[in-house]
């Protein structure tokens, strides 16, 4: 089915509110970053979370209601502990003390522990340019990835996400795992009951499968073997260790920097999530005018996009390019919902007396 933005904002944050115990103001943001990811066309980061963060509150790993605490600060930093609060709320909390620190020293870093899931980072990132500044944002997450010749998980799919503005208020949007694939595009193909690529991930041997639903089943039973592939796959012939790296620099960002958890003792009975993340901010005109720089931007992206495509291709994108153009589309026309989703938004319309269209 398809449902328009603003029911989906209204449904989700009402149940948050009934079902979730969440404030109006961690409901509000919540509701509001998920249907952003279901609207750009990232269902593994839209409204089927909810049904992750209610186990996330039945796990004693997330608390709505703890409010997040500045621990450590600079003129241009800030440590901030969430303690084991709603992640989208603690992030949009510590991005907006970032963009304040940013606005007026020129440039601001923000290092958060004891967080949980805080929805598509580019978001973040985003949120960071739309005022006139190159934003970054990094999360590490649950263990999910094997290091270039290991066998057990060790880190996250710790994404990064780093936008840039450029002119006509378009955003260059780099908004990736390190991993091959994040874990929740693997839920998309179980949920749809499809075989996922090969090279997203492999079996507790270490052999690459493609059985969705055997991985799932895997990643839940057994918390030490089986995994996803950094960037590159498997050993070094195709750079696997570079996506380590990328992966490892994340974690060594977020939580090395936050003084929290790894990835590696995330989710542990009693201890909270323990989800870090990372965000930066650098005002543009520490460079130059901002709108000479915006359009410099946008010049060298032109040009890449008038690049002469393969055979059979009929653009080049830009990164983020997709996504934007997916949300105009969504806005328009209404969001798509999965069979899967809708099953699950069905039993919360139920139990929260309200309905999604």
């Amino acid at each position: 089915m398809t449902v328009s933005y603003d029911n989906l904002v209204t449904f989700t944050k009402t149940v948050l509110l009934r079902c979730y115990g969440y404030s109006e103001k961690e409901a509000d943001i919540t509701a509001r970053v998920l249907t952003e990811a279901d609207a750009r066309n990232i269902p593994s980061h839209g409204v089927s979370r909810l049904d992750f963060y209610r186990k996330n509150i039945q796990g004693s790993f997330a608390k709505p209601g703890a409010e997040p605490e500045i621990v450590w600060q600079t003129p241009v930093s800030l440590v901030v502990d969430g303690h084991d609060g709603v992640g989208c709320y603690i992030a949009e909390w510590s991005v907006s003390k970032t963009i304040e620190k940013a606005e007026q020293a020129g440039t601001a870093f923000c290092a958060v522990r004891n967080s949980n899931h805080y929805g598509i980072a580019g978001l973040w990132a985003e949120k960071i340019a739309r005022h006139d500044m190159i934003g970054m944002a990094f999360t590490n997450t649950r263990t999910c990835g094997i290091p270039t010749y290991g066998r057990e998980r060790v880190l996250g799919t710790n994404p990064i996400a780093v936008a840039i503005p450029e002119r006509e208020d378009r955003l260059f949007l780099l908004d990736m795992a390190t991993a091959t694939v994040a874990h929740g595009k693997v839920e998309v193909y179980d949920r749809r009951k499809k075989p996922m690529p090969r090279g997203w991930a492999v079996d507790e041997n270490g052999v690459g499968t493609t059985d969705a639903a055997a991985f799932e089943h895997l990643f839940y039973a057994n918390p030490t073997y089986g995994g996803h592939l950094f960037l590159g796959g498997e050993g070094e012939e195709n750079g696997g260790h570079k996506g380590f790296g990328l992966a490892l620099l994340v974690e060594l960002l977020c939580s090395g920097l936050s003084l929290g958890m790894s990835s590696l003792n995330t989710f542990q009975k009693g201890k909270g999530a323990g989800i870090t993340h990372f965000f930066g901010a650098m005002r543009l005109d520490l460079f130059g005018k901002s709108g000479d720089l915006k359009d410099h931007v946008g010049d060298i992206l032109q040009a890449i996009r008038k690049g002469e495509t393969a055979v059979n291709q009929e653009r080049i994108y830009i990164h983020g390019e997709k996504e934007a153009e997916a949300r105009v589309n969504s806005l328009k026309n209404g969001i798509f919902i999965d069979d899967a989703t809708r099953k699950l938004l069905d039993s919360l319309a139920k139990e929260s007396g309200i309905s999604i269209v």
